[in-house]
């Protein structure tokens, strides 16, 4: 079971563990050693900081106030 870190919400968890297995699946070198499916390496990445979302400006959304 992957623990999920403290400071980030379920389901931005979810999210960005779904959108990194996506990658994986489509042949991404993953960021940790070993052998698991890739929804659990994702989820393993995501817990361990080694994936985060994009900035608000990156994505070409405006900036909040």
């Amino acid at each position: 079971m992957v623990t999920r870190p403290a400071h980030m919400n379920a389901y931005e968890f979810v999210v960005l563990a779904a959108l990194r297995a996506q990658q994986l699946l489509a042949g991404c070198t993953p960021r940790l050693a070993g052998e698991h499916t890739a929804a659990t390496m994702a989820q393993m990445e995501v817990a361990d900081g080694l994936v985060a979302r994009a900035a608000a400006q990156a994505q070409g959304e405006p900036e909040s106030p």
